[in-house]
């Protein structure tokens, strides 16, 4: 079987606009798109630019607009898409660094502003903090995101708002505030209730469909904007 991988390609130091240049390849079952590109850089073309680095959907480097949709390389195969002619993009949202590579910085700045780590304020023994099963299951699903970005390149707000937090941030910021071993919810919920944060979220499910994880950050982003205004932040 044979696919054409429409990618679209831009190297700044040469060109002035983003163009699409197809490429032909060999399919077999199994083929993902990752196993696509490594093919073209490998015999087509050695100029082509992406990120990969697991192939295991663990990293979230490969994570792209496939077919407009945002989503991991390394996770999706070629025949389940059932189309001839694939269209690569980098994800929106992001400047573009080179071909498929975009600047992460801005979404990295983002989830560091939420306190992405454990707050512990009270004097603790040398031994671990216990957490009861029930405890844990309120995070369970927040603490599988591996920042690939796939939600936030799915987000129009996000898009269209460089100040917006973002699925992912926002989403950090829940797994952290409903830990029951975390002592900083206060200044959490004070950072997410800014103009750029939970309330500018409209609902509209895009990074819910667009998570590799398949997480809910929509839920996340609700239950955060719920407990501000219980808590008349």
């Amino acid at each position: 079987m044979k696919a054409i991988l429409r990618i679209k390609r831009f190297d700044p130091e040469k060109d002035r606009k983003a163009y699409n240049q197809d490429y032909e390849i060999d399919v077999q079952e199994g083929t993902t798109i990752l196993d696509g590109l490594i093919q073209v850089r490998g015999e087509l073309d050695g100029t082509l630019a992406f990120r990969r680095s697991c192939r295991s959907a663990i990293c979230g480097s490969c994570s792209m607009m496939i077919n407009r949709m945002a989503g991991l390389a390394c996770y999706t195969q070629i025949q389940e898409l059932r189309s001839k002619v694939i269209t690569l993009e980098p994800l929106r949202g992001y400047q573009v660094i080179r071909d498929l590579v975009v600047d992460m910085e801005p979404f990295f700045a983002k989830l560091k502003a939420v306190m992405p780590y454990m707050v512990h304020k009270t004097p603790t023994s040398d031994r671990e903090v216990p957490q009861s099963q029930e405890e844990h299951r309120l995070l369970s699903e927040a603490i599988t995101c591996i920042l690939c970005g796939s939600c936030s390149a799915s987000c129009p707000r996000y898009w269209h708002d460089e100040n917006y937090l973002g699925p992912a941030a926002i989403l950090k910021a829940y797994r952290f505030v409903v830990d029951s071993r975390d002592e900083a919810e206060e200044e959490r919920l004070a950072i997410v209730n800014d103009p750029s944060g939970v309330f500018r979220c409209r609902k509209i499910f895009n990074c819910v469909e667009a998570c590799p994880k398949k997480i809910n950050p929509t839920e996340a982003i609700t239950a955060l904007s719920r407990k501000i205004l219980s808590n008349k932040f």
